[in-house]
């Protein structure tokens, strides 16, 4: 344990001198790269000061050219105003005396014959030795651009031999005489170009630097100033374009190499303090960003571990192959095992139940193949430590990294088992409230039976003491006959009798015995008929007449039987009931059943079931709660009836809701699904609540939470 201290230590020492040599390679650069900027930046402010000038020089003759047209117009003119050949030399003369790069003008006619010419003062005549004629083509060539162009045009230049050893090079230019639009004569002027460059640059650019006229692949043809030997030298080269030629306008100036010591070691000084400055505030800076930035996630993997440890929910992570990589506090009280025993293992893991290896490998394989899980969870049966299995629902989502790969899988755990449980004595708390209601109803109608019962009984007790009579009285043999037919027709009443109180009471019986919630398709007809015998008891003790329309062609419905008569009977009773407060003598009471086809979609049908009365009807403050658990109007009531009433048609996916009857009373109707097979009993799963058809036009009541 005593080496790892002077390991990290020397690992420190050995980080640190890498950063101070990274630190001084840093400078070195830094100085190498301002020396080479500094030369370089030299360099470019020569090179372009140069670029300047040359464009300077080829706008200043192009711009001397311009003016030396204008002129030659001036004298071209003046045959029209003095046609003597006098008087055109005189002043031609007069014009090379002024511009120094003419050395020859010439008046020619429109088949370039000379008619009149002048030569310069200031130098011997360029064609006294060879003859114009050397420079034929030139001229030819220069007229007859300036003939299409109707403007002057330039020729070549060309060398013109004047003494043994020397010469000129010239350019000619040809400027066209146009009388009414037609060329009448041309004058020529012959342009010494290495006196173009003298006369039409300013001196100072001259003095300080070479510009010479070169041809396209650099030759010289004129050249002005000089170069100092043995210095750096930078060039430009500008285009002259002109009407008929390009000359290319060369421009070389000598340049010392850039004095880099005395210039720049201040600056180079200056600039080394502020980077050693700048470096020290970046690296305070980021050593004060990086403590702020480690106390920030100390804070938040405080804040993340304490609220992994206060969740409910178990947490569990696993990698692309399986492996369990995390597992939260919860997760581990949830499956009994420790931390260690759970982290880097694999499939199966130690919480899977062993019979089910086979079924979770291969959900875990499909989820390793990069299925998604469905939104919803997904439910499973986990073991603990202990060996007591418990039901979980998972939720799981793709683990993602920073550069956003998926690393994994993130599961989120539920304990279900309790929920569960608590369902299942939720349910059972139902049935037993349901057949508790059931109950409460048979009690209510215990004296409706023992008045209906009275009269089969008082008929067969009738018919038995007739019968006991008939023995006493008749003792001849001649009566026997006669006899035997009265006891057998008495014998047939009593059956009768005693078969219609076995009705009453199996309706009964069968009503309160609890069943099976089996769903069944039954048509609506026996349903209705399966509670007519007790609402009938109920309908002659308070005169209510009873009225049914179901056609019989109506598709069966798929429903618990039993809790749908149970709902039929109790809003059959409720609606008799509130009639019995209406005196008979006043209005008419009758109870109508009616069963018609429901709004439906394209993957349920629905029949409505209505139960119709003629009461007093149910005021607002009644209506915003009559289905409230343990409200009612009646004073000997539970409150229970309709509240369940409304649970059992929700269980059916349909909707138990009410409206006023028309002239009076009220409405009460529920729908249920229509059957899509033929009739055989078969659980029914409760549909997408989109697809139930709203039964009632009255605003929804409340529900049971």
């Amino acid at each position: 344990m005593s080496r790892w201290p002077s390991r990290w230590s020397s690992l420190a020492l050995s980080r640190r001198w890498g950063l101070w040599g990274l630190l001084v390679l840093l400078v070195i650069t830094m100085l190498g790269t301002l020396v080479w900027l500094a030369s370089r930046y030299e360099i470019s402010q020569v090179q372009e000061q140069l670029d300047r000038d040359g464009v300077d020089a080829v706008n200043d003759i192009r711009t001397a050219l311009q003016r030396n047209v204008q002129s030659l117009q001036a004298l071209q003119s003046l045959p029209a105003q003095d046609p003597s050949p006098a008087a055109w030399t005189q002043e031609a003369t007069k014009l090379l005396r002024q511009h120094r790069e003419w050395v020859r003008l010439e008046w020619r006619d429109a088949n370039l014959q000379v008619l009149q010419a002048a030569d310069s003062t200031f130098r011997a005549p360029v064609f006294a030795r060879y003859g114009r004629h050397m420079s034929q083509p030139e001229f030819q060539a220069a007229c007859s651009v300036a003939s299409r162009q109707r403007g002057p045009g330039y020729s070549r230049s060309n060398y013109i031999s004047v003494q043994e050893g020397q010469g000129l090079e010239v350019m000619e230019l040809c400027l066209p005489q146009l009388v009414n639009g037609r060329v009448e004569g041309y004058l020529v002027t012959t342009y010494s170009l290495n006196d173009m460059l003298f006369q039409m640059l300013p001196s100072a650019l001259v003095q300080r630097q070479q510009v010479s006229f070169t041809e396209a692949d650099g030759t010289r043809l004129a050249m002005q100033g000089s170069l100092r030997e043995g210095s750096r030298i930078f060039s430009t080269q500008q285009l002259l374009d002109l009407p008929g030629n390009t000359l290319v306008v060369r421009v070389d100036r000598w340049h010392a190499a850039p004095a880099v010591t005395p210039n720049l070691l201040p600056a180079l000084v200056t600039a080394l303090a502020i980077a050693l400055g700048s470096v020290l505030v970046m690296l305070g800076r980021d050593m004060r960003r990086r403590q702020r930035v480690e106390s920030d996630l100390a804070d938040a993997l405080a804040f993340r571990k304490a609220m992994e440890d206060s969740l409910v929910t178990g947490l569990r992570a696993r990698d692309l192959k399986g492996r369990i990589t995390y597992v939260n506090p919860a997760f581990c009280e949830m499956v009994g095992f420790e931390p260690h025993e759970l982290l880097g293992h694999g499939i199966p893991a130690p919480y899977w139940p062993p019979e089910m290896f086979t079924e979770y490998g291969q959900r875990q394989a499909l989820r390793l193949a990069g299925n998604a899980p469905p939104r919803e969870g997904v439910e499973s049966v986990f073991i603990r430590k202990s060996g007591e299995r418990f039901q979980v629902l998972i939720f799981e989502a793709p683990l993602i990294n920073a550069m956003g790969k998926q690393t994994g899988w993130m599961s989120a755990v539920l304990d279900i088992s309790e929920q569960r449980r608590v369902e299942e004595l939720s349910r059972a708390s139902l049935d037993r409230l349901q057949a508790t209601a059931r109950l409460a109803t048979v009690g209510e109608m215990a004296s409706l039976l023992s008045h209906e019962l009275n009269q089969p009984l008082a008929a067969i007790a009738s018919y038995a003491t007739g019968s006991l009579n008939l023995f006493d009285a008749s003792r001849s043999d001649a009566d026997r006959d006669e006899l035997q037919r009265s006891l057998h027709e008495a014998m047939t009443r009593i059956a009768r009798q005693a078969e219609r109180a076995g009705q009453v009471i199996k309706s009964v019986h069968d009503f309160v015995r609890r069943r099976d919630h089996a769903h069944e398709a039954v048509t609506p007809r026996e349903l209705l008929d399966s509670v007519l015998p007790l609402v009938h008891l109920q309908a002659r003790k308070l005169a209510v007449q009873v009225r049914i329309d179901c056609p019989d062609a109506l598709p069966p419905v798929l429903c618990d039987r039993t809790m749908v008569e149970q709902v039929l009977l109790n809003l059959a009773r409720n609606a008799m009931q509130a009639m019995a407060e209406i005196p008979v003598a006043q209005h008419a009471r009758w109870l109508s059943f009616r069963v018609l086809p429901a709004a439906s979609n394209a993957h349920q049908q629905w029949l409505m079931f209505e139960v119709a009365d003629v009461g007093p009807g149910i005021s607002d403050e009644v209506s915003a709660q009559l289905f409230n658990p343990f409200f009612t109007t009646k004073s000997e009531g539970m409150g229970l009836g309709l509240s369940l009433c409304r649970t059992v048609v929700e269980q059916h996916g349909g909707y138990l809701g009410h409206r006023p009857n028309s002239p009076q009373g009220t409405v009460f109707d529920f729908t249920l699904s229509v059957a899509s097979s033929p009739p055989a009993a078969r659980t029914l799963s409760t549909p997408d609540p989109a697809t139930r058809p709203v039964s009632s036009r009255d605003k929804p009541a409340p529900t049971l939470a």
